[in-house]
């Protein structure tokens, strides 16, 4: 009986092990799996001048250089043939390594002034983060 125990509890440890293991090799051949996306996505007010559109455009797209913590940035606006967006015009993907990054990013003195430029043109605002997994 503590044989089949035994061999029971080392076979358990090995399916543990394969597990973890087919994990680690997804993530050597994705290394994006696991990482928080954070996806903003802006409707500004009407009235909103291009000029202000731009101003708040190049000050999120700063804040990679700004905020060590954002693994990687990328941003456009709508095209979608479906009619769906709702008024909104612009997406952002901000990438974090692990969730520890993105609520670093959160307060950061630098998100924060960012913040204070967009708030005064912004009409409503849709963020989505999750976990990148396959």
């Amino acid at each position: 009986m503590k044989k089949l125990a035994v061999v029971l509890t080392i076979v358990g440890v090995c399916a543990s092990l394969a597990a973890v293991g087919e994990t680690a090799r997804r993530r050597l051949e994705n290394p994006a799996l696991g990482m928080i996306r954070h996806v903003v996505l802006f409707k500004f007010k009407d009235g909103t001048s291009e000029a202000d559109v731009k101003k708040i455009t190049d000050a999120f797209a700063k804040l990679p250089d700004q905020i060590p913590e954002i693994a990687d940035f990328e941003w456009g606006t709508d095209n979608s043939p479906e009619g769906l967006a709702q008024g909104f015009t612009h997406c952002f993907l901000v990438t974090f390594k692990d969730a520890k990054a993105r609520d670093a990013y959160l307060p950061h003195p630098a998100h924060k002034a960012f913040v204070d430029i967009l708030k005064p043109h912004l009409d409503k605002v849709l963020v989505v983060d999750y976990v990148a997994t396959r």
